[in-house]
């Protein structure tokens, strides 16, 4: 029993972690659209689910401060409480108490840090100080009073909704049973009060027989009440179930507004517009049928009539359209999903890479003996265990726009810590990455994107007197480029500032005092080791460590990083990445008696040299392919392989990052699929080479490193035949 009760604290506090990113997407999303009631609905949905499921596994400490989160936002919800500055700056303080409170409770059952306790303390005294200065002032609002309820009205939208009853929306939590509750007890106490009109009984939240737990509840009420009390009468009846149930209470003649909210606040449900009025108490069941009838009788819309009968307002009609569309378009919108751990993924990634390597030694005895039907068959099961192999990369692929929606809160917090405005935006969310590079490109992005924000965007004065807006921009792109993953890190900023880069270069001992540098070259300065232009250290930026750590920590995921700037409209860096770390398709390339691969999707063509063309070749690295120049490696040469006369050389041209270079082999022996195998610690230095895999025959074959083989002719100096000149490729 323990041990499953600890599964499933773990699976709450995933869950957790889900919904407090979830709050800060949305809070960081009202910061700039105050007025999106269904974000702030969101973000009081998530705050109420974690207290909700914390008070489950007794975790009194979470659902205790959560209650006060909670207590705010459904102020906010209610316009009580404006959707402010203010308000959202404490919310997120509060996520950031919640996000460490959690986990410390979830493994101590209680929270036992003292100095978070007082943090706690002293955030929930912040929000009643909050909520008491905070409170929308009711003077500024004309009154309705009806059945002794003050019903604000604004004085812009008088118009109300000529309803004489209450109407009463109640939703009943899941543990309401198990809490010892009768659900309709509460509806036989609030008949005392008055009379109950009408009560519609509904199943939201029910689930198919098979999944139901009979001490749940699923019930929903939607009441029609009619009585001479006051709201906190009402609220008041269910004041044992008000932690546990969504409520919305809503008065007579109340404003058209006031039910427009209330249909968006609404649980989705495919409902038509119709029973989505009848729901929300604006229509009755017999107004409803009587429009219908109407609207059988001619060709009009159904809202179009009740706005013509004078039953409902044309805004309401129109709220209640919008919630059908919404509602349809995100239960389309819904996948059905599997929870999995990490590690069994990662175990059937490997499984699938032993497949592949037994399935193509199979393929290779069956070409031996010569079996004809036994190549068709194994042919077959290859065919199959390709598809396995793509669909179970598939699982390990994730989008990377959650990784670039954290960055929305940094860009925030950092921007305001530097008095600068900057907005960030986000393009190719729904770029897909192996989840292991997913994982481990995080910090190489923080680093990158603070350095933006530090280095690269000006103070709102200064852009305004260089003739630029006085809030910057800082954009996250990502795109699929040549079986690759590109994501820029774009900033609108003052550029980098080549003669102070240059010249700490020259002071630090990097770049001899007359030594000649393009500006890309100089560029790149920033990724050296210890290198800074800061002129005061802070807590962001000039000590010099993190953009060498960037480089390194990019180089090992077998990723490349470089940088592009133009002085006065700003700097973009681009990080290339694989798109997988476990299995490629491959081209196998013949070199003496070696094996050697090469990535599919980084090879373009294929040319076989001439007699005359390798003696030509002979002592150049470069090939004039179709009146292009094309620069090449031998690499019988590199790799030292023995050279074999008798065959005829090849060039594959590759190419990487928009470069192309040529790879002179001896043999083409086609695709492979190839199960990356990482090299040891001996190898973890050699060049040229990014790993190795097992041939169908069980020989060892290196998989080559083309954008480091790129790189070694990227600045290539050679003598034209025609002109006898020097020339310097520079791609």
């Amino acid at each position: 029993m323990n041990a499953e009760m600890e599964e499933a604290k773990q699976g709450f506090k995933q869950e957790c972690e889900e919904l407090l990113q979830d709050m800060e997407d949305g809070l960081l999303r009202l910061e700039s659209e105050p007025e999106d009631a269904d974000c702030l609905g969101a973000v009081f949905r998530a705050a109420h689910t974690i207290k909700g499921s914390a008070g489950v596994f007794g975790l009194d400490d979470i659902v205790h401060f959560t209650h006060v989160v909670e207590g705010l936002l459904d102020n906010m919800r209610d316009g009580s409480i404006g959707v402010t500055e203010d308000a959202i700056a404490l919310l997120l303080k509060a996520s950031d108490h919640m996000e460490i409170i959690v986990p410390h409770v979830i493994e101590n059952d209680c929270l036992q840090d003292e100095a978070l306790r007082l943090h706690g303390d002293d955030l929930i005294a912040e929000f009643n100080r909050f909520q008491n200065i905070g409170s929308v002032d009711q003077s500024s609002v004309a009154t309705l009073s009806n059945n002794g309820e003050d019903n604000p009205v604004s004085v812009e939208d008088s118009r109300v909704v000529s309803a004489e009853n209450w109407h009463v929306s109640l939703r009943f939590g899941r543990d309401v049973l198990r809490n010892g509750m009768d659900p309709l007890s509460f509806l036989r106490y609030l008949g005392t009060l008055g009379e109950i009109v009408n009560v519609t009984t509904l199943f939201d939240e029910l689930p198919s027989a098979d999944q139901m737990d009979p001490e749940e509840c699923y019930l929903g009420f939607e009441i029609a009440f009619s009585g001479d009390v006051e709201k906190q009468a009402i609220e008041q009846t269910f004041e044992f179930v008000r932690d546990d149930c969504i409520i919305h209470i809503i008065p007579p003649r109340s404003s058209i507004s006031r039910y427009v909210e209330f249909i968006k606040s609404l649980p989705d449900d495919d409902l038509k517009i119709g029973e989505i009025l009848v729901e929300g108490g604006i229509l009755t069941r017999r107004e409803l049928d009587e429009a219908l009838q109407k609207q059988n009788n001619a060709a009009d819309k159904l809202g179009d009539v009740l706005v013509k009968e004078g039953l409902v307002d044309r805004e309401v009609v129109e709220a209640a359209v919008g919630k059908q569309s919404n509602t349809r378009k995100k239960i389309s919108a819904e996948k059905h999903t599997v929870r999995i751990e990490a590690g069994k993924l990662d175990h059937l990634i490997n499984l699938v890479g032993e497949l592949v390597i037994a399935s193509a030694r199979s393929f290779l005895l069956a070409q031996k003996n010569g079996d004809v039907e036994l190549v068709e068959s194994i042919s077959d099961t290859t065919r199959l265990v390709e598809e396995i192999r793509d669909n179970t990369l598939k699982a390990r692929m994730v989008q990377i726009g959650d990784t670039f929606n954290r960055f929305q809160r940094v860009v925030r917090d950092i921007s305001k810590s530097l008095n600068k405005a900057i907005k960030l935006t986000i393009h190719g969310g729904d770029t897909e990455l192996d989840k292991t590079v997913i994982e481990k490109i995080g910090d190489p992005l923080m680093h990158l994107v603070r350095n933006s924000i530090d280095h690269g965007i000006e103070d709102a004065e200064t852009r305004v007197k260089n003739g630029k807006p006085s809030e910057g921009t800082l954009a996250l792109n990502a795109f699929h480029d040549s079986g690759s993953i590109v994501i820029e890190i774009t900033d609108d900023g003052a550029g980098l500032n080549r003669e102070k880069i240059l010249a700490k270069a020259v002071a630090n001992g990097l770049v001899a005092d007359n030594q000649s540098l393009t500006d890309n070259e100089i560029d790149r300065l920033v990724f050296e080791p210890g290198f800074s232009t800061a002129d005061q250290v802070t807590n962001l930026s000039g000590r010099g460590v993190g953009m060498d750590v960037v480089k390194r920590n990019i180089e090992a995921l077998r990723g490349s990083v470089n940088v592009f700037s133009e002085p006065g409209v700003g700097t973009t860096f681009s990080i290339r990445l694989p798109l997988t770390l476990a299995i490629i398709d491959g081209f196998l390339l013949g070199v003496g008696d070696a094996t050697y691969v090469v990535p599919l999707d980084m090879v373009v063509e294929c040319v076989e040299l001439t007699a005359q063309e390798c003696e030509d070749t002979r002592n150049n690295n470069y090939i004039n392919l179709r009146g292009e120049v094309l620069p090449f490696i031998r690499l019988q040469q590199l790799f030292g392989e023995r050279k074999v006369s008798q065959r005829r050389e090849n060039i594959v041209v590759v190419q990487y990052a928009g470069q192309k270079a040529g790879l002179v082999v001896d043999a083409l022996l086609g695709e492979f699929q190839t199960v990356i195998k990482p090299l040891g610690k001996v190898f973890q230095m050699l060049k040229g080479v990014s790993g190795a895999t097992i041939l169908g025959s069980g020989e060892v074959a290196v998989i080559l490193d083309v954008p480091a083989l790129v790189g070694q002719v990227e600045h290539f100096n050679f003598v034209s035949p025609k002109t006898h000149t020097e020339h310097r490729i520079v791609h």
